[in-house]
């Protein structure tokens, strides 16, 4: 059906303490100063990615994963929701403090297919930037009594970042984004945030926003336990691969190209997000540019394809 990428139009998300960047870094026309997420690929009902180009243009990536399961492989009596979600986030102020369940709690107390495991490549980070990320309290007991008391600055273990860092987020993982930070994010198809701490901020209507206490003492892992992943380093030809991650539910690369590179399609389908430069794919005798912003996904239906510049990607599959 497809022989050629599909092209994703990013939908996006206002947030509090969103800002402008997803307009002054990647060019998308933006519905506010105050948009703080691009959901740039996308099968989730509350925010599903639109189709550029191809016989599904003006399609939904979700009405694509449920209507022509043969472009990622999907067998006909799988059932299962598109598994990943990749958004940019813009975080011109500092993100609340949260944490999301894993799949088995998402299922049974929010009747949500997925829980969300995510994973973070920093874009940009102003200097001294910070995220937070885990926590200090050593039992359930100690994780409730300081969260409850407020003790925040003894509670939450802080850490600088950086362009180019990236981080693992288990479910389960205290953590927020600080202010100052672009990240893309790679997470399982879940839009469940339980929200721990918020600074007392106030939306626009003059509200604090909820927090979810009782649910985020529940899934929160105590202690804190950070995973460590060794960063595999392959360059073929003119392709740099770094393997960020390979776990349960996703497998993440960062690929530079610098030239020519020609590969065959070895998964049941990639996500390629381009975060740097510009360049060409081609497919057959079809060539599309493709520069900083662009998203796509290479279906299986392709058997090979080229791609051709100087170009930095994200590109993942479950």
């Amino acid at each position: 059906m497809y022989q050629e990428p599909i092209f994703l139009q990013p939908v996006f998300q206002e947030r509090i303490w969103g800002g402008k960047k997803l307009a002054s870094e990647y060019g998308y026309t933006i519905p506010s100063d105050k948009t703080g997420e691009a959901w740039v690929i996308s099968a989730h009902p509350n925010g599903a990615s639109v189709i550029e180009n191809g016989p599904l243009a003006g399609k939904t990536l979700k009405e694509a994963w449920e209507e022509h399961g043969e472009l990622f492989n999907k067998q006909p009596d799988d059932q299962e929701a598109y598994p990943l979600l990749v958004k940019i986030l813009d975080a011109n102020d500092d993100l609340s403090v949260q944490v999301h369940p894993d799949d088995a709690f998402a299922e049974e107390i929010e009747g949500e297919p997925y829980g969300k495991t995510e994973c973070w490549y920093v874009l940009q980070a102003e200097p001294e930037a910070k995220i937070v990320f885990g926590h200090h309290a050593e039992t359930r007991e100690e994780f409730e009594s300081m969260m409850k008391q407020g003790e925040w600055e003894r509670l939450l273990n802080y850490k600088n970042v950086q362009a180019g860092d990236f981080i693992y987020v288990p479910s389960g993982t205290i953590h927020a984004i600080g202010k100052g930070i672009v990240i893309l994010e790679t997470q399982q198809s879940s839009d469940i945030t339980y929200r721990v701490y918020d600074y007392d901020r106030k939306d626009a209507a003059g509200n604090k926003r909820e927090l979810h206490l009782e649910k985020s003492i529940e899934v929160t892992t105590v202690p804190h336990r950070e995973q460590v992943f060794e960063h595999l380093v392959e360059t073929i030809g003119d392709l740099t691969i770094q393997t960020l991650i390979e776990e349960k539910y996703f497998t993440v690369y960062h690929w530079d190209i610098a030239g020519i590179v020609e590969r065959e399609l070895d998964q049941d389908f990639l996500q390629v997000s381009v975060i740097e430069g510009s360049g060409e794919i081609a497919v057959g005798d079809k060539t599309f540019a493709i520069e900083k912003g662009s998203h796509f996904i290479l279906p299986h239906t392709l058997e090979s394809y080229r791609m051709s510049g100087n170009v930095e990607l994200i590109v993942s599959h479950p």
